[in-house]
């Protein structure tokens, strides 16, 4: 008997998932100067023990003034490198694939952790040099409240892809299997794809194609010094959240572009650009972003990968096998249960639960599946 759709092998370049289950990038705002830890660790390697094929280091930022708190992951030094080659050794050895999202936070750079009330970064961060200049396509602030970033020159932006291009190269050496460009969730490279965000007049901003074009050269120059062997993923907002911003037509213009660069899968999510949400589906309602995934891949013709409020490993198995994407990416549910797809799979098909053909991570036994009573 065939496995779920769910559970059927994926193969990209010379990549093969075991599954479609994937572990979304979430912030942990936990890291010490951008060196992730023994918590990263932990929440990381849960996943990989629970089943899922491909686990996503959270947004992680190539260069210090990219991220979005003092407290976020970085790849720009040594130090974190090695923390990461850490980590991804021990996610490998359960079986998981392993993956990292590169990031630039643009505008909404040099904020306070969740905990600490979030927002922009206050005086006690300045005094302990956890606040900087945010950089921008255009001197816009995010919302009211947030400060006026720095509009960026074409050397900031040069120095900028350089960073991008230096990251990928450490993501590389610390063997992860696959990288993600961030130009999603109204950071820096979807400030530049927005027209809500970029008011630039030169050749990087004004139509469509003029404000695609410098997330283009970095996408390019990271797919250059990324192996040919290993794909390589974009994150976009498939909507801006507003009628007069980035559209879904806008997406799959964009998605052309990035397949004729090698992207191999792009990761359909949608806003941030603004605190709006007019234009985005209910996120109460189950699988409420599919639909960006699923017309993508039918007008682009590239892999995607469907997330937002997949809970049900029946939806997620019917999202793979109906074709509207190729992946689902779960983040809080599996923040939940990071057993997730082990009982998914049980769920789905319980013949199969400890055959061979799908076996448990390491140190796991049958019974370990079983959930205790609630």
């Amino acid at each position: 008997m065939s496995a779920p759709a769910l559970f059927q092998p994926l193969q990209l370049r010379e990549l093969t998932l075991k599954n479609r289950v994937v572990v979304s990038p979430m912030c942990q705002y936990s890291a010490d100067h951008g060196v992730p830890n023994d918590w990263h660790l932990v929440h990381l390697g849960r996943f990989a023990l629970g089943g899922a094929g491909l686990v996503f280091a959270e947004a992680t930022a190539v260069e210090p003034e990219g991220r979005i708190s003092a407290a976020d992951t970085g790849l720009y030094n040594d130090e974190q490198q090695a923390a990461f080659t850490r980590i991804v050794r021990f996610l490998k050895g359960q079986g998981a694939a392993t993956a990292i999202q590169l990031a630039h936070a643009g505008r909404k750079a040099s904020t306070r952790a969740p905990w600490l009330g979030g927002g922009p970064a206050r005086a006690e961060q300045a005094r302990n040099g956890e606040t900087w200049r945010a950089r921008a396509p255009s001197a816009l602030p995010f919302t009211e409240g947030y400060p006026v970033p720095h509009e960026l020159s074409r050397e900031d932006m040069a120095q900028i892809k350089a960073s991008f291009v230096a990251s990928a190269q450490r993501a590389l050496a610390a063997d992860f299997d696959v990288l993600e460009v961030h130009a999603a969730h109204g950071y820096l490279l979807t400030q530049f794809l927005s027209p809500i965000s970029n008011r630039r007049t030169d050749e990087y901003g004004g139509d469509r194609d003029a404000r695609m074009r410098w997330p283009l050269e970095v996408t390019a120059e990271v797919r250059a010094v990324w192996p040919a062997s290993r794909p390589l993923f974009v994150r976009i907002s498939a909507v801006d959240g507003t009628e007069e911003g980035w559209s879904l037509d806008d997406s799959v213009a964009f998605g052309h572009e990035l397949r004729e660069l090698g992207v191999d899968a792009i990761d359909c999510s949608s806003g941030g650009v603004t605190p709006s949400t007019a234009t985005i589906p209910d996120p109460k309602q189950h699988g409420y972003q599919v639909t960006f995934a699923q017309r993508i891949k039918r007008e682009v013709g590239v892999p995607t990968m469907a997330v937002g409020r997949i809970t049900d490993p029946e939806l997620a198995n019917a999202i793979v096998q109906g074709g509207s994407a190729d992946l689902v990416a779960l983040a809080r549910t599996l923040l939940d249960d990071p057993n997730w797809p082990l009982h998914a799979r049980e769920q789905l098909q319980p013949e199969t639960l400890g055959d061979a053909a799908y076996p448990l991570p390491v140190g796991y036994a049958v019974k370990a599946l079983k959930r205790p009573p609630r």
